[in-house]
């Protein structure tokens, strides 16, 4: 897989990721891809759809802290309002992972 063209750091500056704890989690019934997500970043919940159903079961997501896009554009998936987007890596049979930190950190926290 190629890298992709490079971008100013002022083109990165502008993506807000933020550290977030998982508060709920739910199987949206009428997609097989999806689940619904609020996660606390600190200042505010956010509703997060995202398409990891078929490899994380939605009661060991709550409590997880994982990494988001905060300042990514609202978008509609199933008829569910996301607001932001999970940090995921492709394992080796192309499912994601999701992103965590190693240890612990406050909600909110920017990353830098």
């Amino acid at each position: 897989m190629e890298i992709k063209p490079a971008i100013s750091f002022d083109d990165f500056s502008r993506i807000d990721l933020r550290v977030g704890t998982i508060i709920s989690a739910d199987d949206l019934e009428e997609s097989n891809k999806l689940i619904k997500l609020v996660v606390d970043i600190g200042i505010e919940k956010r509703q997060i759809i995202a398409g990891v159903k078929k490899y994380y079961k939605v009661e060991d997501l709550v409590g997880k802290q994982v990494l988001i896009i905060a300042n990514l554009e609202s978008k509609s998936l199933a008829g569910y309002e996301s607001q932001g987007m999970l940090l995921a890596a492709n394992n080796e049979e192309g499912g994601p992972v999701i992103l965590m930190p190693e240890k612990e950190v406050v909600d909110g926290a920017i990353i830098k």
